[in-house]
Protein backbone atom coordinates (compact mmCIF):
# COMPACT_ATOMS: atom_id res chain seq x y z
CA UNK A 1 0.00 0.00 0.00
CA UNK A 2 1.05 3.66 -0.75
CA UNK A 3 1.86 5.98 1.93
CA UNK A 4 -1.58 7.67 1.80
CA UNK A 5 -3.21 3.53 2.32
CA UNK A 6 -0.60 3.21 5.16
CA UNK A 7 -2.32 6.36 6.78
CA UNK A 8 -5.96 4.88 6.06
CA UNK A 9 -4.85 1.86 7.72
CA UNK A 10 -3.61 3.65 11.21
CA UNK A 11 -6.85 5.44 10.92
CA UNK A 12 -8.67 1.86 10.86
CA UNK A 13 -10.28 1.91 7.11
CA UNK A 14 -9.50 -2.23 7.35
CA UNK A 15 -11.51 -4.97 7.88
CA UNK A 16 -10.93 -5.07 11.36
CA UNK A 17 -12.46 -1.91 12.44
CA UNK A 18 -14.18 -1.95 15.34
CA UNK A 19 -17.55 -1.18 13.68
CA UNK A 20 -17.44 -4.37 11.35
CA UNK A 21 -16.00 -6.07 14.84
CA UNK A 22 -19.34 -5.40 16.56
CA UNK A 23 -21.69 -5.93 13.64
CA UNK A 24 -19.67 -9.64 13.15
CA UNK A 25 -20.45 -10.17 16.90
CA UNK A 26 -24.31 -8.57 16.68
CA UNK A 27 -24.62 -11.08 13.91
CA UNK A 28 -23.59 -14.22 15.08
CA UNK A 29 -25.81 -13.43 18.46
CA UNK A 30 -28.44 -12.81 16.65
CA UNK A 31 -28.52 -16.56 15.05
CA UNK A 32 -27.57 -17.73 18.12
CA UNK A 33 -30.52 -16.27 19.40
CA UNK A 34 -33.09 -16.99 16.48
CA UNK A 35 -31.87 -20.57 16.72
CA UNK A 36 -32.53 -21.10 20.33
CA UNK A 37 -35.88 -19.45 19.51
CA UNK A 38 -35.61 -16.64 22.01
CA UNK A 39 -37.05 -13.49 21.97
CA UNK A 40 -35.15 -10.04 22.11
CA UNK A 41 -37.25 -9.41 24.92
CA UNK A 42 -36.21 -12.15 27.09
CA UNK A 43 -32.42 -11.72 25.89
CA UNK A 44 -32.72 -8.39 27.16
CA UNK A 45 -34.47 -9.34 30.68
CA UNK A 46 -31.09 -11.51 31.20
CA UNK A 47 -29.07 -8.65 30.29
CA UNK A 48 -31.15 -5.92 32.84
CA UNK A 49 -31.77 -4.38 29.59
CA UNK A 50 -34.37 -3.35 26.64
CA UNK A 51 -35.36 -5.50 24.02
CA UNK A 52 -34.53 -2.27 21.86
CA UNK A 53 -31.28 -2.85 23.33
CA UNK A 54 -30.66 -6.16 22.15
CA UNK A 55 -31.79 -4.85 18.76
CA UNK A 56 -29.18 -2.32 18.64
CA UNK A 57 -26.62 -4.76 19.71
CA UNK A 58 -27.33 -7.32 16.73
CA UNK A 59 -26.73 -4.57 14.19
CA UNK A 60 -23.65 -3.31 15.92
CA UNK A 61 -24.75 -0.03 16.81
CA UNK A 62 -23.71 0.50 20.07
CA UNK A 63 -20.50 -1.53 22.06
CA UNK A 64 -20.49 -4.46 23.73
CA UNK A 65 -19.82 -5.27 27.80
CA UNK A 66 -18.78 -8.36 27.99
CA UNK A 67 -20.42 -9.44 30.96
CA UNK A 68 -23.11 -9.19 28.63
CA UNK A 69 -21.77 -11.20 26.01
CA UNK A 70 -21.20 -13.73 28.73
CA UNK A 71 -24.24 -13.82 29.70
CA UNK A 72 -26.15 -13.41 26.51
CA UNK A 73 -23.95 -16.85 25.52
CA UNK A 74 -25.15 -18.66 28.33
CA UNK A 75 -28.59 -17.89 27.89
CA UNK A 76 -28.06 -18.66 24.28
CA UNK A 77 -26.22 -22.18 25.35
CA UNK A 78 -23.13 -21.35 24.21
CA UNK A 79 -21.22 -22.89 27.53
CA UNK A 80 -17.66 -24.52 25.77
CA UNK A 81 -15.18 -22.46 27.14
CA UNK A 82 -13.31 -22.57 23.39
CA UNK A 83 -16.36 -21.43 21.40
CA UNK A 84 -17.20 -18.70 24.19
CA UNK A 85 -13.14 -17.44 24.22
CA UNK A 86 -13.32 -16.45 20.54
CA UNK A 87 -16.50 -14.69 20.79
CA UNK A 88 -15.59 -12.80 24.06
CA UNK A 89 -12.39 -11.33 22.42
CA UNK A 90 -14.53 -10.16 19.50
CA UNK A 91 -16.18 -7.95 21.84
CA UNK A 92 -13.51 -6.64 23.62
CA UNK A 93 -11.51 -5.69 20.25
CA UNK A 94 -14.86 -4.32 19.21
CA UNK A 95 -14.47 -2.00 22.10
CA UNK A 96 -11.61 0.01 20.53
CA UNK A 97 -12.56 3.26 19.46
CA UNK A 98 -12.18 4.23 15.75
CA UNK A 99 -10.11 6.92 13.68
CA UNK A 100 -12.81 9.33 14.36
CA UNK A 101 -12.75 9.08 17.93
CA UNK A 102 -10.74 12.34 18.00
CA UNK A 103 -13.72 14.14 16.19
CA UNK A 104 -16.07 12.69 18.53
CA UNK A 105 -17.21 16.19 19.87
CA UNK A 106 -18.49 16.89 16.45
CA UNK A 107 -19.95 13.98 15.53
CA UNK A 108 -23.61 12.82 16.76
CA UNK A 109 -23.67 9.23 17.87
CA UNK A 110 -25.70 8.23 14.96
CA UNK A 111 -23.54 9.34 12.51
CA UNK A 112 -20.82 7.50 13.75
CA UNK A 113 -21.92 4.32 13.24
CA UNK A 114 -21.83 5.53 9.35
CA UNK A 115 -18.47 6.74 9.56
CA UNK A 116 -17.22 3.07 10.83
CA UNK A 117 -19.58 1.19 7.99
CA UNK A 118 -18.40 3.50 5.01
CA UNK A 119 -14.60 2.80 6.64
CA UNK A 120 -15.51 -1.21 6.18
CA UNK A 121 -17.55 -1.00 3.19
CA UNK A 122 -15.78 -2.24 -0.16
CA UNK A 123 -18.83 -0.74 -2.42
CA UNK A 124 -21.02 2.27 -1.86
CA UNK A 125 -23.91 3.01 -4.31
CA UNK A 126 -26.05 6.27 -3.02
CA UNK A 127 -28.40 8.65 -4.49
CA UNK A 128 -28.20 12.16 -3.67
CA UNK A 129 -30.86 15.08 -4.98
CA UNK A 130 -29.89 17.99 -2.82
CA UNK A 131 -25.83 18.21 -2.48
CA UNK A 132 -22.34 16.26 -3.57
CA UNK A 133 -21.90 13.30 -2.22
CA UNK A 134 -19.71 13.98 0.91
CA UNK A 135 -16.64 11.54 -0.27
CA UNK A 136 -16.75 13.67 -3.57
CA UNK A 137 -16.97 16.93 -2.50
CA UNK A 138 -14.09 19.72 -2.66
CA UNK A 139 -12.74 21.24 0.18
CA UNK A 140 -14.58 24.75 -0.75
CA UNK A 141 -17.92 23.15 -1.65
CA UNK A 142 -18.01 21.18 1.70
CA UNK A 143 -17.12 24.03 3.58
CA UNK A 144 -20.20 26.23 1.96
CA UNK A 145 -22.34 22.90 2.87
CA UNK A 146 -21.50 22.47 6.35
CA UNK A 147 -21.72 25.91 6.71
CA UNK A 148 -25.60 25.45 6.17
CA UNK A 149 -25.97 23.31 8.96
CA UNK A 150 -23.50 24.99 11.39
CA UNK A 151 -23.93 28.67 10.79
CA UNK A 152 -22.49 30.22 13.84
CA UNK A 153 -19.56 27.70 14.14
CA UNK A 154 -16.15 29.23 14.56
CA UNK A 155 -13.50 28.92 11.71
CA UNK A 156 -11.80 26.75 13.92
CA UNK A 157 -14.75 24.23 14.26
CA UNK A 158 -15.22 24.67 10.12
CA UNK A 159 -11.99 23.63 9.32
CA UNK A 160 -11.75 20.26 11.96
CA UNK A 161 -15.52 19.51 10.02
CA UNK A 162 -13.80 20.27 6.83
CA UNK A 163 -11.09 18.00 7.78
CA UNK A 164 -12.93 15.44 8.85
CA UNK A 165 -14.70 14.76 5.49
CA UNK A 166 -11.57 15.55 4.06
CA UNK A 167 -10.06 12.08 5.91
CA UNK A 168 -13.33 10.16 4.71
CA UNK A 169 -11.87 10.70 0.80
CA UNK A 170 -9.07 8.21 1.73
CA UNK A 171 -11.16 5.44 1.54
CA UNK A 172 -11.38 6.18 -2.60
CA UNK A 173 -7.43 5.65 -2.92
CA UNK A 174 -5.16 3.35 -2.18
CA UNK A 175 -4.99 -0.99 -3.05
CA UNK A 176 -8.30 -1.68 -1.06
CA UNK A 177 -10.01 1.83 -2.45
CA UNK A 178 -14.27 1.98 -2.21
CA UNK A 179 -15.87 1.55 -5.29
CA UNK A 180 -18.25 4.20 -5.22
CA UNK A 181 -21.03 4.86 -7.55
CA UNK A 182 -23.19 7.45 -7.26
CA UNK A 183 -26.31 8.87 -9.29
CA UNK A 184 -26.90 12.60 -8.69
CA UNK A 185 -30.43 15.14 -9.36
CA UNK A 186 -28.96 17.62 -12.10
CA UNK A 187 -30.03 20.16 -9.33
CA UNK A 188 -26.74 18.89 -7.16
CA UNK A 189 -24.76 20.94 -10.23
CA UNK A 190 -27.29 23.36 -10.91
CA UNK A 191 -27.98 24.90 -7.45
CA UNK A 192 -25.31 27.47 -6.78
CA UNK A 193 -23.08 26.68 -3.44
CA UNK A 194 -20.16 29.02 -2.21
CA UNK A 195 -20.57 31.18 -5.52
CA UNK A 196 -19.01 30.03 -8.93
CA UNK A 197 -15.89 30.07 -7.99
CA UNK A 198 -16.61 27.41 -5.63
CA UNK A 199 -19.27 25.64 -7.65
CA UNK A 200 -16.91 25.41 -10.67
CA UNK A 201 -14.17 23.86 -8.64
CA UNK A 202 -16.84 21.18 -7.72
CA UNK A 203 -17.50 20.21 -10.96
CA UNK A 204 -13.99 20.11 -11.93
CA UNK A 205 -13.12 18.06 -8.76
CA UNK A 206 -15.97 15.46 -10.14
CA UNK A 207 -14.87 15.04 -13.18
CA UNK A 208 -11.03 14.47 -12.09
CA UNK A 209 -12.44 12.09 -9.37
CA UNK A 210 -14.50 10.38 -12.42
CA UNK A 211 -11.28 9.72 -13.60
CA UNK A 212 -10.74 7.15 -11.46
CA UNK A 213 -11.60 3.33 -12.16
CA UNK A 214 -13.40 2.70 -8.58
CA UNK A 215 -15.72 5.88 -8.85
CA UNK A 216 -18.91 6.55 -11.44
CA UNK A 217 -20.98 9.44 -11.52
CA UNK A 218 -23.83 9.25 -13.50
CA UNK A 219 -26.72 12.69 -13.66
CA UNK A 220 -29.99 12.17 -13.37
CA UNK A 221 -31.30 15.15 -15.96
CA UNK A 222 -34.42 16.87 -15.36
CA UNK A 223 -35.83 16.37 -18.37
CA UNK A 224 -36.55 12.62 -17.11
CA UNK A 225 -38.76 13.90 -14.91
CA UNK A 226 -40.03 11.67 -11.59
CA UNK A 227 -37.67 8.65 -11.06
CA UNK A 228 -37.36 5.75 -9.01
CA UNK A 229 -36.44 7.46 -5.95
CA UNK A 230 -39.37 9.83 -5.25
CA UNK A 231 -38.56 9.21 -1.20
CA UNK A 232 -35.22 10.71 -1.41
CA UNK A 233 -31.23 10.52 -0.94
CA UNK A 234 -30.29 7.21 0.19
CA UNK A 235 -27.12 4.66 0.22
CA UNK A 236 -26.25 1.20 0.00
CA UNK A 237 -22.82 -0.11 1.69
CA UNK A 238 -21.94 -3.70 0.62
CA UNK A 239 -19.03 -5.43 2.85
CA UNK A 240 -15.94 -7.86 1.93
CA UNK A 241 -17.17 -10.33 4.85
CA UNK A 242 -19.56 -12.64 3.38
CA UNK A 243 -21.41 -12.69 7.17
CA UNK A 244 -22.12 -9.00 6.82
CA UNK A 245 -25.42 -7.98 5.38
CA UNK A 246 -25.86 -4.92 3.00
CA UNK A 247 -26.74 -2.10 4.66
CA UNK A 248 -29.02 0.98 3.64
CA UNK A 249 -28.70 4.49 4.99
CA UNK A 250 -31.21 7.43 4.82
CA UNK A 251 -29.92 10.22 6.60
CA UNK A 252 -32.52 12.68 8.79
CA UNK A 253 -31.97 16.38 10.46
CA UNK A 254 -31.27 14.56 13.34
CA UNK A 255 -30.63 11.12 13.06
CA UNK A 256 -30.43 8.60 10.68
CA UNK A 257 -32.48 5.14 10.08
CA UNK A 258 -30.24 2.01 9.17
CA UNK A 259 -31.63 -1.17 7.22
CA UNK A 260 -29.94 -4.59 7.23
CA UNK A 261 -32.54 -6.91 6.33
CA UNK A 262 -32.41 -8.83 2.84
CA UNK A 263 -36.41 -8.17 2.12
CA UNK A 264 -35.60 -4.07 2.75
CA UNK A 265 -32.23 -3.70 1.27
CA UNK A 266 -33.10 -5.73 -1.77
CA UNK A 267 -35.81 -3.16 -2.22
CA UNK A 268 -33.22 -0.19 -2.60
CA UNK A 269 -30.97 -2.66 -4.61
CA UNK A 270 -33.99 -2.92 -7.25
CA UNK A 271 -34.42 1.33 -7.11
CA UNK A 272 -31.11 1.61 -7.51
CA UNK A 273 -30.84 -0.25 -10.70
CA UNK A 274 -33.50 1.61 -11.94
CA UNK A 275 -32.06 4.89 -11.29
CA UNK A 276 -28.98 3.81 -13.37
CA UNK A 277 -30.89 2.97 -15.96
CA UNK A 278 -33.01 5.91 -15.84
CA UNK A 279 -29.81 8.42 -15.16
CA UNK A 280 -27.28 9.75 -18.33
CA UNK A 281 -24.50 6.85 -18.96
CA UNK A 282 -21.52 7.68 -17.10
CA UNK A 283 -20.12 8.70 -20.32
CA UNK A 284 -22.71 11.37 -21.05
CA UNK A 285 -22.76 12.18 -17.18
CA UNK A 286 -18.72 13.73 -17.82
CA UNK A 287 -19.97 15.50 -21.10
CA UNK A 288 -22.67 17.18 -19.28
CA UNK A 289 -20.35 18.77 -16.41
CA UNK A 290 -18.25 19.78 -19.27
CA UNK A 291 -20.71 21.34 -20.65
CA UNK A 292 -21.47 23.19 -17.34
CA UNK A 293 -17.97 24.54 -16.41
CA UNK A 294 -17.41 25.61 -20.31
CA UNK A 295 -19.84 28.17 -20.45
Amino acid sequence: MSAQSAEGSILGYSPGSPTVLRILLGTQLRRLRAERGISREDAGYAIRASHAKISRLELGQVSFKQRDVADLLTLYGVTDPDERAPLLELAKQANAPGWWHKYGDLLPSWFEVYIGLEGAASTIRTYENQFVPGLLQAPGYARAVIRLAHDSAPSEELDRRVALRTIRQQRLSGDNALTLWAVIDEAVVRRMLGGPDVMRAQIEHLLEMTAQRNVTVQVMPFERGGHAAAGGPFSILRFPERDLPDVVYMEQLTSALYLDKPAESEHYVQVMDRLSVQADSPADSRRFLERLISV
